[in-house]
């Protein structure tokens, strides 16, 4: 796939680390800002009312000092990223990442969720510090709708090859089955295609008011019967998760539903 360059905007910041919210971890790393998977339903979309640099996908900003900033050592969980992916095209031309991952204090405990099968590069640097979990999300959609939905983002097929060699490396990797929209998604194949790779599972449905106008009106209008009985179907949806997850003997770290604003 020939993939845009999208625009470069380098920066100095002022720190690297932030607090977070998600569970069981204290810490972020977005050295990173903005996507080039353009995927679109991102969450992350509402930083762009922070930054006026065009459509999402299009930008990315570049904390140009990110790897001095890591060298401060945090004794929480640290999660890399949050409003981005580490591992999103541009890296294999800035490796910033790696600079980073190389910088931060080996008695550091990380968790890094990404879309891409680049991760790989860096398995070297996983293994230096405390503790690592490498996640890889993997949607279950046909491959007409995840092209359509994460047009920039490698296939789920090369996703879960990363997974693998992450996995037969010794690091401890998760699937982050994300984000189910009931009738869209296969999630007994995901779980099928990557049990022998992953430790552990995470399984989050869409949350509907953070994926933007755009997305909900192009659900509304192209699956309008998953749309109107979204909220309908997420119980139920659920219900088979752990069905499936008594099925497989999987370990899953939680189902995830956003309610709010359905």
């Amino acid at each position: 796939m020939n993939i845009p360059m999208p625009k470069i905007i380098k920066i100095k910041a002022k720190r690297l680390f932030t607090r977070t919210r998600i569970p069981g971890a204290d810490w972020a790393i977005n050295h990173y800002v903005g996507c080039q998977h353009a995927c679109l339903y991102c969450y992350a979309k509402f930083v762009q009312r922070w930054y006026d640099y065009g459509p999402w996908g299009s930008w990315v900003i570049v904390k140009e000092n990110a790897p001095e900033l890591a060298r401060k050592y945090h004794k929480d969980l640290v999660v890399m990223s949050t409003v981005s992916d580490a591992y999103q095209p541009v890296e294999a031309e800035l490796e910033l990442t790696r600079k980073v991952l190389e910088n931060l204090d080996p008695r550091t405990r990380l968790s890094l969720l990404t879309k891409s099968d680049l991760v790989t590069k860096d398995i070297d640097l996983f293994k230096r510090l405390a503790y690592a979990e490498v996640g890889l999300t993997i949607g279950g959609f046909p491959r007409e709708i995840e092209s359509r939905f994460e047009p920039l983002a490698p296939p789920s097929e090369k996703r879960i090859k990363a997974l693998k060699a992450l996995h037969e490396s010794g690091i401890t990797t998760y699937t982050f089955v994300s984000p189910i929209i009931p009738g869209l998604n296969d999630v007994e194949k995901v779980i099928d295609e990557t049990r022998d790779y992953t430790d552990f599972y995470w399984f989050e449905f869409l949350n509907l008011p953070a994926s933007g106008s755009a997305f909900r009106a192009l659900l509304r209008e192209e699956f309008p019967e998953i749309y109107q009985g979204f909220k309908e179907k997420i119980a139920g949806e659920a219900e088979r998760i752990k069905e499936l997850a008594r099925e497989y003997g999987i370990e899953v770290k939680g189902v995830v539903v956003h309610s709010r604003g359905l």
